[in-house]
Order: C-alpha cells, then structure tokens, then sequence
C-alpha cells in the first residue's frame, strides 16, 4: 500500500488541472442556467402584463352598461397586439 502513493503524486497536476478545468466548466454552466431563467422570466412578466391589461379592458366592458359591447370588442379585434 506505502509504494502506491508514489505513482500517484506524478499524477497530482493533471488530477489537479482536470479538477480545476472541471469547476470552471460548472461555474460557467451554471451562468448560463442563470442567464436563461433570467431571460424566460422577463418573457413571463411581459406576457402577464400584457395579459392584465386585456383583463382591464374587459372588466371595463363587462362593468360599463352603457357601453355597446359588440362595438368594443370590435376595436379590440382591431387593436394591435404589441
């Protein structure tokens, strides 16, 4: 057992390279895991903002009686959708 330590102290420097090469891989992955989720929820909170403010604007047509609905859910359908 005492004479198997010695091949391994040869090896010491690629095992350390190989580790130190390894972490950084990791560190990078796990920016760019980052980056992404970042990314997906900036998506999300656009897309719940445009969605409240259709929601706005049919509560609005629901709760305005005096309104002709037909007439606004026809502007509607021609408003972009940005």
């Amino acid at each position: 057992m005492g004479d198997e330590i010695w091949i391994l102290i040869p090896l010491a420097p690629f095992i350390l390279t190989g580790f130190i090469v390894w972490s950084k891989h990791q560190q990078r992955m796990i920016e760019k895991q980052s980056e992404m989720t970042a990314e997906k929820a900036a998506q999300y909170a656009s897309q719940t903002e445009k969605l409240e403010a259709r929601v706005r604007v049919l509560e609005r047509i629901v709760t305005d009686r005096g309104i002709d609905v037909a007439e606004e859910i026809d502007k509607l359908r021609d408003a972009p959708l940005n």
